[in-house]
């Protein structure tokens, strides 16, 4: 078990170090998008208090190593983030380098020899202890968690440990390599031992130091890839795919980056701005805001000049997002000490841009095809329903697709003129934007039909002609478009009775679920005929049936994902399933009816609701008593 240590024990300075100052600590984190960073925070907070040279006897710990120690720890805490989803739990500590090692991975006890080697070990932990760590080859010999390569490439020694409330992956990092170059000059301003300011867009200076990131790129850069395009594929945001690219990019292959998308006027908008020191952001957004790139560039990989309020330099490239011929936007990224970026990184780059440029041009589409949808959607439904003088209505409407507004179902009820109304039910068989397309044309030629005069039987019998001629049209151009389009329908007609309360109706059920009334002593009668669906035989004549709702009573309709909701073998109106959950609702107002058959729906299975639900009820409300109009949309 592992100790429960936090920090440091606090001593004087100028003590020496010994077994009685323990170099660990932990933090627990939540699994979110913010996560990384913080665990990053925690890694360089932690080994930066227990190696500050102004404490006699510090270890002594490379800049390499604190850097090394920061990409794979935040590598590991977003393998744990995407594949656990748990809270994780991050524990740092020192332990005596290779050779005079009197430690285990999992005991923090003994003392460290300040001039001996010092090692970093870095736990990552998760609450799921059932998931297996991802990177083997499994039977299909396909590699997935490719995170792990990298810490395989950096780290000295890791691996898993189980128990069993949480699985821990660590790694160890040996003080084995050499501090880069030192500075000629100071930064900042700052005299020799000052620190330097946080407010600069780089860390050192350019010179010609080597870039450890070359070696990377060489070892993990396809696995990289692979794992970025994984990522980015299941994008639909435009924003969030230069967001994610910001955190493949830092500090991988940059210490900074802006991601620049084009707008709809042919100019850039800075959408991401990304810094390996996350109190650098905002100074760096100011910077890049104040000059940005031309709108398109003429090749990719172009040298940018370092921003000139940055108060240390190094080298910057463009890469344009380009795919399919357009121009999505740019990408910029910033390596800060170096005079020039090896042609290894600008290569990786170039590719990881290109996937970029595919995600962001893919999210547009989603995002276009999505706004078209909708504005096709809302037409397909009532912007509004009539307020019936006498009556009291409700509608509940829930498609079955996700984020649609519009299924295959679809309702109205509309004034006709001479004190009558309107309504209808309906349900086009299918859940394609074909389908769809068909709701809107059967609710408006109802309407038309209706006002011209045209009866219950006779608009039946127009729109069935009407849905046979589309269907032979289609099937004359042959392909998808030859299946034929049948439609279930409800239609009726609803005159109020001013003086003695109540209405007559006068309705019609093709391929319908029938509608039920509810009387007031909890009795519950079909009120019309079953009849074929619209659509099969152009030549079929309809009928309808008439009779009075008295004051107090209901009228039910619905369309079949209400009575064909499916728990097992049983649907919900098996043995006049519906019925029975109307019985329970006398004396219920129309919205409550309506609730209650929805929740009765989605009380008859645990699992999902797999078609669109609609729900009408015209209620005849007492004489004493004021009409009401209410209507319920769910989408």
């Amino acid at each position: 078990m592992i100790r429960s240590v936090v920090g440091n024990s606090k001593e004087s300075p100028g003590a020496p170090l010994s077994s009685h100052r323990e170099f660990v600590s932990r933090t627990t984190l939540p699994a979110d998008d913010s996560t990384a960073s913080a665990a990053r925070t925690f890694v360089r907070a932690a080994l930066g208090e227990w190696t500050d040279p102004a404490v006699p006897g510090s270890p002594k710990i490379t800049d390499r190593l604190v850097d090394d120690a920061m990409l794979l720890v935040s590598e590991l805490v977003t393998n744990a983030v995407m594949h656990a989803g748990t809270t994780i739990e991050v524990v740092c500590r020192l332990e005596a380098g290779h050779g005079s090692r009197a430690t285990s991975l999992l005991n923090v006890n003994g003392p460290l020899d300040a001039d001996g080697p010092v090692d970093v070990v870095i736990e990552v932990a998760d609450r799921h202890p059932s998931r297996t760590v991802l990177g083997r080859k499994d039977a299909l010999h396909v590699w997935y968690g490719r995170g792990l390569q990298l810490v395989r490439a950096r780290a000295e020694s890791w691996g898993v440990t189980y128990r069993r409330t949480q699985k821990t992956v660590w790694f160890r990092l040996e003080t084995t390599a050499e501090e880069p170059e030192p500075v000629d000059s100071p930064v900042d301003g700052a005299t020799e031992g000052e620190p330097r300011t946080t407010d600069s867009l780089a860390t050192a200076p350019p010179h010609s130091r080597r870039d450890d990131t070359a070696e990377w790129v060489d070892r993990g850069g396809p696995s990289f890839l692979a794992e970025a395009s994984e990522l980015l594929a299941g994008q639909l945001d435009q924003d969030m795919v230069a967001a994610l690219a910001g955190q493949l990019l830092v500090p991988r292959l940059a210490d900074w980056c802006g991601v620049w998308l084009s707008t709809e006027n042919g100019g850039l908008r800075l959408s991401r701005v990304w810094h390996a020191d996350e109190r650098c952001i905002d100074a760096l957004r100011r910077v890049l805001e104040k000059d940005p790139p031309p709108a398109r560039l003429a090749t990719t990989g172009i040298p940018w000049p370092w921003p000139e309020s940055a108060n240390t330099g190094g080298s910057a490239i463009a890469f344009p997002l380009v795919t399919g011929g357009h121009c999505h936007g740019v990408l910029l990224l910033g390596r800060a000490g170096l005079l020039q970026m090896t042609d290894g990184v600008v290569r990786l780059a170039e590719d990881l841009a290109r996937r970029v440029a595919q995600a962001v041009a893919t999210a547009r589409q989603y995002t276009e095809q999505t706004t078209i949808s909708r504005a096709l959607q809302r037409r397909q439904l009532p912007a509004s329903l009539a307020s019936i003088p006498g009556m009291d209505t409700a509608i509940v409407y829930e498609p079955r697709g996700h984020g649609q507004t519009v299924g295959g179902d679809f309702y109205d009820l509309f004034p006709l003129g001479g004190h009558r109304w309107g309504f209808l039910l309906g349900d086009v068989c299918g859940h394609d934007p074909e389908a769809m397309s068909v709701t809107g044309l059967a609710r408006h030629l109802v309407r038309m039909l209706a006002r011209e005069g045209h009866g219950v039987e006779s608009v039946l019998d127009r729109l069935n002609c009407a849905m046979a001629e589309e269907s032979a049209e289609a099937a004359a151009l042959g392909g998808e478009q030859a299946r034929p389009q049948f439609l279930s329908l409800l239609y009726g007609e609803l005159e109020p009775d001013p003086v003695a309360g109540g209405a007559h109706c006068k309705i019609a059920c093709a391929g319908h679920p029938l509608p039920l009334r509810l009387s007031a002593d909890g009795s519950v009668t079909p009120m019309s005929d079953p009849q074929m669906l619209l659509g099969i035989d152009e030549g079929a004549k309809f009928h309808s049936n008439s009779f009075d709702l008295a004051p107090s009573e209901t009228l039910l309709c619905v369309t079949d994902g209400v009575t064909e909701r499916r728990s097992g073998n049983r649907q919900l109106d098996d043995d006049d399933g519906l019925s029975e959950v109307l019985r329970q609702c006398v004396g219920l107002g129309a919205t409550a009816v309506a609730e209650r058959v929805r929740q009765a729906v989605h009380d008859f299975d645990t699992g999902p609701v797999e078609d669109d639900l609609a729900v009408l009820v015209l209620g005849a409300v007492p004489v004493h008593a004021p009409g009401v109009e209410q209507v319920r949309n769910r989408a």
